[in-house]
């Protein structure tokens, strides 16, 4: 395999003319922030737009997108974006890129669109759209693209074949090879080999099951089993899936009406979301079935129905607040909780913690791990291989997927007949060339994290992170000091103070005596010295002897003032 790291960094060569250039600006060695961006002939053509959601050593931060900087002064170039599939790592970051050029073309499913605009329309962003469907071809500047089924966890989910100049693309998005959807819609294995006939010259394969042999279980196995749960329970149940998991919904509603249960939905996304889906058609919703949140409390517990957000632990959604009591909703003995979606890696610790949460209320959590309430959307080892059989692409680029996941696909293509040389190990911000046939990495360009903490966007940075952690984990202490410029001598001071250190300020009587002696001494040996100098000098006392003392590392301030 062709592998680029991030310790090669080098500049990409200028792009000749009739060579596409593939720049992947997330979803390469992580689970999210799904882009790629395609280059010939001066214009640029987007795949998916997604956010990758923050791990416990990222405090403070809400949503990390992609790196926009690469085409931020192309964004004229820039002839649309095309969106496979509606969840959040694929459309989450389109109104930050719109915020910049608001009229660059979205295309995509009518699902997936309506997602977007009602996502644009909180940001109040009137996109200009373009709805497609599978086997409908369209053309964008000199990116000829047709359109395939594809099956997911969502419904409407496409893949997208470009043909250019320079060469085909297929490019999955997320899917697997359900042969019994409960949409009826499968993944379109005729569509691809014809591709494949046409012939396919990179192949961009999702990659998240592919260290899992075999293939994905059907989501059909998932309904008879939430409805014997539904019969098994005396009181409420709680389910927790993905606000744009349209299926496990639709087996949600399935199955309360098969029991004589209400449904509530709770979470806004939940909410906005499948009633999108009922009014397009994508949802069945039983006659009566859908009661309003604040009504719930009409019912008994027996008939009732919660279908909640917060699956994967988010400390704002509707299911961890439930956990930590701080929801109008008071989860109690007899609940029962259903967790109906896979762990996203990063996520098992917030889950676990929620989990743990409304075990100590007294509620039954029945996951994934105890009980079949949950399916991958994603192709395991056995479909991808399938997938490599029926195209026999030139070149292959695993997309989607931690490291190990990007590995384990390569192997794939290299089992099926990929070259090993042809098989493309990329990083975020790999500059892939493609030509005659051949895709090589030429380079890579800088492709960090944006952060959105709150209403700033790209402000944080990796060191104000750090800040955090250090703040939260080992605390704060601030020295003040003045000292007479002439003398040397301490006027006032120093004064320490903690927050997260120790109880008692005390605790520093003893450094007191080092850091005035360390800091006349400092005045009187440098007479040209500056107040920083002096801060470097009580920074370096105090933190050796917390160091040695307490085994702390905390943000320590000095300020001293010359009097």
């Amino acid at each position: 395999m062709s592998q680029s790291t991030l310790t090669q960094l080098r500049t990409p060569p200028s792009l000749e003319p009739g060579t596409l250039r593939i720049v992947p600006l997330g979803g390469l060695g992580e689970i999210g922030r799904n882009m790629a961006v395609f280059e010939i002939d001066s214009k640029l053509l987007v795949v998916d737009c997604g956010v990758l959601f923050p791990e416990e050593h990222q405090p403070g931060v809400d949503l990390i997108l992609p790196d926009f900087s690469y085409i931020e002064d192309r964004l004229d170039d820039v002839v649309g974006v095309v969106l496979t599939h509606g969840h959040e790592d694929h459309i989450g970051a389109v109104p930050y890129l719109l915020r910049m050029r608001q009229d660059i073309p979205l295309i995509g499913s009518q699902l997936t669109l309506a997602l977007v605009e009602a996502k644009l329309a909180e940001h109040r962003i009137t996109p200009y759209t373009l709805t497609v469907a599978e086997g409908q071809i369209e053309q964008f500047g000199p990116f000829e693209c047709e359109f395939v089924a594809v099956n997911h966890s969502i419904p409407d989910a496409l893949a997208v074949f470009l043909r250019t100049a320079a060469g085909t693309v297929l490019h999955t998005g997320d899917f697997k090879m359900d042969q019994l959807p409960l949409d009826g819609r499968i993944t379109d294995l005729r569509a691809f080999a014809r591709l494949g006939e046409e012939g396919v010259d990179l192949f961009m394969a999702d990659s998240t099951n592919a260290d899992i042999p075999g293939f994905t279980t059907a989501e059909k196995e998932i309904g008879p089993v939430l409805e014997r749960l539904f019969g098994q329970v005396q009181k409420r149940i709680i389910v927790a899936s993905f606000s744009s998991h349209i299926h496990r919904v639709q087996q949600v509603l399935d199955a309360a009406a098969a029991h004589g249960r209400h449904v509530a939905f709770v979470g806004r996304s939940m909410v906005r979301n499948m009633n999108i889906a009922a009014k397009l058609g994508f949802l069945n919703v039983p006659e009566g079935i859908l009661v309003d949140l604040k009504n719930v409390e009409d019912f008994p517990d027996d008939r009732i129905v919660l279908m909640s957000t917060g699956s994967q632990g988010e400390p704002m959604a509707a299911l961890s607040r439930m956990a930590n009591g701080d929801h109008r909703i008071q989860v109690g003995k007899g609940d029962t909780v259903i967790l109906a979606s896979s762990l996203i890696p990063g996520n098992e610790n917030a889950v676990f913690r929620v989990i743990n949460g409304l075990l100590k209320l007294g509620a039954e959590v029945i996951h994934k791990g105890n009980a079949k309430v949950h399916v991958s959307g994603h192709a395991a080892a056995g479909e991808l291989l399938y997938c490599y059989n029926i195209l026999r692409p030139k070149n292959a680029l695993p997309v989607h997927g931690e490291t190990r996941h990007l590995i384990a696909n390569g192997r794939l293509a290299e089992q099926t007949g990929v070259p090993a040389e042809n098989v493309l190990l990329a990083d975020d911000g790999s500059v892939i060339d493609l030509k005659d046939g051949t895709a090589r990495i030429v380079g890579q360009i800088e492709c960090g994290y944006v952060y959105v903490d709150g209403s700033s966007i790209g402000e944080i940075t990796d060191a104000d992170l750090k800040d955090r952690r250090i703040l939260g984990e080992e605390g704060f202490i601030s020295v003040i000091t003045v000292v007479n410029r002439s003398t040397g001598q301490i006027v006032s001071g120093p004064e320490i103070h903690a927050r997260g250190f120790a109880e008692d300020d005390s605790v520093f009587d003893d450094i007191k005596p080092k850091i005035i002696s360390a800091l006349e001494e400092a005045v009187v040996n440098n007479t040209d010295h500056t107040t920083y100098q002096l801060q470097q000098v009580v920074r370096r006392v105090i933190g050796t002897w917390v160091n040695k003392r307490h085994r702390r590392r905390p943000m320590i301030v000095p300020v001293v003032l010359e009097a």
